[in-house]
């Protein structure tokens, strides 16, 4: 048995981030080392991280910046920067910047061992992306220390090019899990009592898989899924509009441990601005997927993603994702201004020709409008019923407990004697912008 080591891992952007992070913490695990939540007892800190927004980027840059002050107070400390910021900027970071020890791109995290054992001997860098998937058979270390909600990759990459996107060079192509590998992995988080699973993938309508010689899509899968953990609630995220099929909302809507919700990712009202994102739908598409979740779930959540100020985006196109918006009334929304990626069709062919004071303004519209639809929809939600899962206590009291409903939204009610990871009905009696506010009733 080796000694043991401590590892200290950040991660940002999305689920998808997170459920790679808890692979890497299983690959890692195997070669003695153990999770500390301070980086300065770590012998090795690795930051999983997001090329979506130049933000989240940005943010990655100022933590290493901190770790490299840590190491220079312990110089047998390793940095590794790992993820999608991995794969697009790894040879700078590691080569000309110098900030860190080891990089590796979302496919290489099987190699991490080798790497750490590089200690400066050799290249410690490995951003190859794969067309298979990557990680089957290894199953995840849970971060989550609730024991309660847990992630599933259920396919990697994503095939759809849009204009504005990272996600395709960062990740690669299209390539899902074999379903047996989904039902082994899901089979151990029922053994350890958890009570809700996402499934996840960049686009998870593209699912491909084979199960007894069958061809199974993603309808299918949820149904498997769905029936050999009838206790478990099972979520997913994320649709693409043009592939969300009435043959998924059927599945939806005959179990009832799928929850009432659809995240379907909006990002431009406009067909203009659509067409130039290379999104394949339409607005009028966007909303005919709308109105056909209302039919076949009609008590069910609806989020989304937008953002403003793409290239060429006129105050009518502004308009008419604003008009939707208002139509549609969605329960919550990511919203973001534009910001050029490079590596992107956008960055290499079309200019950013929004100012920057127009983006601002138009994107604290939308959020002022988002602001009031969330607040209209949990002002409808007073005086009903839901099954609550229970997450753990209130962020802001520990009297108070918080769950989400089958509708993805946060409700707070006292404590009292009630556990993590118990349904309950809670009846809502009072509201915020964000959050919902009742009392156990059975």
């Amino acid at each position: 048995m080796q000694n043991t080591k401590k590892l200290y891992i950040e991660t940002y952007g999305c689920q998808m981030n997170v459920a790679d992070s808890e692979v890497v913490v299983s690959v890692l695990k195997n070669e003695g080392y153990q999770m500390t939540d301070t980086y300065e007892e770590a012998d090795l800190i690795l930051v999983n991280t997001c090329s979506v927004r130049e933000s989240a980027e940005q943010r990655v840059l100022g933590r290493l910046d901190i770790f490299r002050k840590e190491k220079v107070k312990r110089n047998n400390i390793q940095i590794g920067v790992i993820g999608c910021m991995a794969e697009r900027m790894g040879e700078t970071l590691y080569r000309k910047n110098k900030k860190v020890d080891i990089i590796a791109g979302p496919d290489a995290y099987r190699s991490l061992p080798d790497l750490l054992k590089q200690n400066g001997k050799e290249d410690a860098i490995n951003v190859e992306l794969s067309r298979t998937e990557t990680y089957e058979g290894i199953c995840p270390e849970r971060i989550d220390n609730s024991g309660v909600s847990a992630y599933i990759s259920i396919m990697r990459g994503c095939n759809n090019f849009c204009t504005y996107c990272v996600v395709p060079n960062t990740r690669g192509r299209e390539r899902s899990r074999s379903v047996d590998s989904i039902i082994n992995e899901l089979q151990t988080l029922q053994e350890n009592n958890y009570k809700e699973v996402t499934l996840l993938g960049q686009n998870v309508n593209s699912y491909d898989g084979r199960y007894n010689s069958e061809t199974i899509d993603f309808p299918r899968l949820l149904q498997i899924v769905a029936e050999a953990a009838p206790e478990m609630r099972i979520r997913f995220t994320t649709s693409h509009p043009k592939d969300l099929s009435d043959a998924l909302l059927s599945v939806m809507a005959s179990y009832e441990n799928i929850a009432n919700h659809v995240h379907l990712p909006l990002q431009s009202g406009s067909n203009q601005i659509l067409k130039k994102m290379n999104r394949k739908y339409t607005r009028e598409w966007y909303l005919d997927r709308i109105a056909a979740i209302q039919s076949y779930l009609p008590d069910s959540g609806i989020t989304t993603d937008v953002f403003v100020g793409f290239c060429s985006e006129t105050e009518e196109d502004h308009r008419q994702t604003v008009e939707l918006m208002k139509n549609v009334a969605f329960d919550f929304a990511f919203m973001f201004k534009y910001s050029q990626r490079p590596g992107t069709y956008a960055y290499n062919y079309l200019e950013d020709d929004v100012p920057e004071d127009t983006k601002k303004r138009r994107l604290q519209e939308i959020i002022d409008l988002q602001q009031e639809n969330s607040e209209e929809s949990n002002k409808n939600d007073v005086g009903k019923t839901f099954t609550v899962l229970i997450t753990g206590p209130s962020k802001k009291s520990d009297r108070y407990l918080a769950g989400r409903n089958p509708q993805s939204k946060v409700i707070v009610f006292p404590a009292k004697n009630y556990q993590s990871g118990t349904f309950v009905k809670v009846k809502v009696q009072d509201f915020t912008k964000g959050t919902l506010i009742g009392e156990v009733v059975g």
